[in-house]
């Protein structure tokens, strides 16, 4: 009896291969990192119960988790008003960067103002931040054409010379001579939500940019119009669209809300401004984002899933001995994962 033979189309796949994308990339991943594991002398199985089960499981690790997940929402969240309107934003480390440089000075200013008001002057000075750092390579796509991925990828580069000359120069603590800024005032700091933790207002934040989002871009005229320019800008033109200020205001607002996750971290975990703030919190944005499917609440889901892993890698490491970079392995595996599954829907499987 001959084998049955199938062939690919490229073709749309069905609507329940896209829903199952999801889970069908935590499964490979787990399937291609179980022999990393194995390789660390611990069992797949054990380990990720304590990479996903365990932290939820208790106050502490769980609030843990909220804390790693807020500034991966936010520059989740930059990187999706991005990429939906087809800019490929590859910055947002560097616009992250940019908000906590405005937010680490805006900090030794606002002193003797309110914290209500301190607050808000420095989410809309991390936001302005953000969004000057990506004017830039905005403009250079929109009226040169030059390719953003480049630009912004080269803009993380510059932000980091430019901070790491500002702290090992005035800002440099005269008495340690650690590479540090000063200190920001009590009144700019974020807020803790739940006692004895770290848990800060940062997070309410985080929800918010998610909500504002969301509704831009599912119930707004200028979401729809993003939404035009990313599926085709010939199309989006002859519609009427004016492509080249929908994609500048897209670019720039990305940067703005990448340049919130760095305000929200100096103001609600550091109290000041340091060259390692970030672990590639805007690289890391990209991940979330392609994995959320470029959905505001997909991608503060997928950013809580994220900030999972981040807690669960460190208790895995404690309970078991894996390296604790296996988290970003993992990370890494999922982002190969999800480009190939999101590359796979463009085909359907028949038979001959």
């Amino acid at each position: 009896m001959p084998l049955p033979k199938f062939r690919l189309e490229k073709t749309g796949a069905p609507l329940w291969f896209r829903g199952l994308i999801p889970v069908i990339t935590l499964a490979l991943t787990f399937i291609l990192t179980s022999g990393l594991i194995i390789w660390g002398k611990a069992n797949p199985f054990e380990a990720y119960y304590y990479f996903l089960i365990d932290p939820l499981s208790g106050r502490v690790s769980f609030l843990e988790v909220l804390v790693k997940s807020t500034p991966l929402i936010l520059t989740g969240i930059a990187v999706t008003v991005a990429f939906v309107s087809g800019y490929y934003n590859i910055g947002a480390e560097g616009q992250l960067y940019a908000g906590a440089l405005a937010a680490a000075w805006l900090g030794t200013v606002l002193g003797g103002v309110s914290m209500p008001v301190a607050i808000l002057l420095m989410v809309i000075g991390g936001f302005v931040a953000g969004m000057l750092w990506a004017l830039i390579p905005a403009l250079l796509r929109v009226y040169l054409n030059v390719d953003e991925v480049v630009t912004t990828l080269l803009t993380n580069s510059i932000i980091l010379f430019i901070i790491s000359a500002i702290l090992n120069g005035p800002w440099r603590d005269p008495q340690s001579g650690w590479p540090q800024s000063p200190e920001i005032a009590e009144t700019t700091r974020l807020p803790q939500l739940v006692e004895r933790s770290r848990l800060h207002f940062g997070f309410v934040i985080a929800l918010t940019a998610v909500a504002v989002v969301w509704f831009i871009l599912t119930r707004t005229s200028f979401g729809l119009k993003l939404r035009a320019v990313g599926l085709g800008k010939e199309g989006a033109r002859f519609a009427g669209i004016h492509v080249e200020r929908t994609m500048l205001i897209a670019a720039l607002i990305s940067g703005g809300i990448a340049g919130i996750a760095g305000y929200v971290e100096v103001a609600g975990i550091q109290y000041h401004l340091i060259g390692e703030l970030s672990p590639g919190y805007g690289y890391t944005g990209i991940i979330i984002a392609t994995m959320g499917g470029l959905n505001a609440l997909g991608v503060g889901a997928s950013a809580l899933f994220f900030g999972l892993v981040e807690t669960g890698a460190q208790t895995v490491s404690r309970a078991l001995g894996v390296p604790v970079y296996l988290g970003e392995v993992t990370q890494a595996t999922m982002l190969l994962v999800i480009l190939g599954m999101f590359h796979l829907q463009r085909y359907r499987i028949r038979r001959v």
